[in-house]
């Protein structure tokens, strides 16, 4: 069964196509393509408090190319939504609204516990975990999402204004942080042995290049060195030695810092990055949903 969907992030924005086979008892996802586009609209939304006329033109014939694109795979169904940037955009309802008349997308605005829980959904659909205990992290341009779960049953989940973009522009705040050790703190991780399960463009690049690519595991000491190499490195440095985009090559610096940060406050030793993310989960609930499991 073939579905679509779009993620527009404070970043980027994603147009993932794929489809969805039963493996005892689990969803599995099969991509067939993925389409990323540095939209940035963290950009504007995180300094100014609103989308700029000129990535609102970039976001709209983003979604009329991805249209396209969907009508020629003709997936069973399809959805969109959007998050971060999005939600604290003061022209966002207004944007919406053109995106609704311009394209016919029916662009949703989720709140950061819906996008946990929809990511640690795609985290579930095939991964082996040997721990009773699992820590979904996914950072994103805007956010941070974190959930907490024991056997697969959801215990918590925390959505923290902490982001890429955020960070790149000193503009998170420091309660911000407190508030994310303190959550942590809470679920006395430290001693424990966890599953920690990462989402998202920047740790699967940092396992790449760092971690032990073929097990898609990446400890704190190679975080740590990673870390090091990188902010040791220009932004040009980075895209000439590395190969990284210039999209990339900034943000990984700030990512990689959030990892660790984490990863410091709760004990974590290793982190899992199976290259999943929230295109990855809506993809699960809309094949749920045309299966009546919801």
């Amino acid at each position: 069964m073939l579905f679509a969907s779009i993620d527009i992030g404070s970043n980027a924005g994603r147009l993932l196509v794929a489809t969805v086979l039963e493996y005892k008892g689990h969803a599995i996802t099969d991509k067939v393509t993925l389409v990323r586009v540095p939209l940035r609209l963290g950009i504007d939304v995180f300094e100014k408090g609103e989308i700029s006329y000129q990535r609102e033109e970039l976001l709209i014939n983003t979604l009329k190319a991805y249209k396209q694109l969907i009508a020629i795979y003709n997936p069973i169904d399809f959805v969109a939504c959007a998050t971060s940037a999005m939600r604290h955009a003061k022209n966002g309802s207004s944007i919406i609204d053109r995106i609704k008349k311009e394209t016919d997308i029916n662009l949703n605005i989720i709140d950061g516990l819906t996008e946990a829980k929809i990511i640690s959904e795609a985290g579930n659909v095939d991964m082996h975990k040997p721990y009773p205990y699992s820590l979904y992290i996914d950072v994103g341009g805007g956010s941070s999402e974190l959930s907490w779960y024991k056997n697969d049953s959801l215990i918590a989940v925390k959505s923290f204004k902490i982001g890429t973009i955020r960070e790149l522009y000193n503009l998170t705040q420091k309660q911000e942080w407190d508030a994310l050790k303190n959550w942590l703190a809470d679920l006395n991780i430290n001693g424990k042995e966890i599953n920690c399960i990462c989402s998202g463009g920047n740790i699967n690049k940092l396992t790449k290049l760092y971690g032990s690519k073929h097990q898609n595991l990446l400890s704190y000491q190679q975080l740590n060195k990673g870390l090091k190499f990188l902010k040791s490195h220009t932004i040009e440095d980075r895209i000439s030695l590395l190969g990284l985009r210039k999209d990339r090559a900034d943000v990984i610096v700030p990512a990689a810092i959030i990892f660790k940060q984490i990863m410091k406050w709760s004990g974590i030793k290793e982190l899992h990055s199976p290259k999943i993310g929230l295109a990855d989960g809506l993809i699960v609930e809309l094949y749920k949903k045309h299966k009546g499991f919801n």
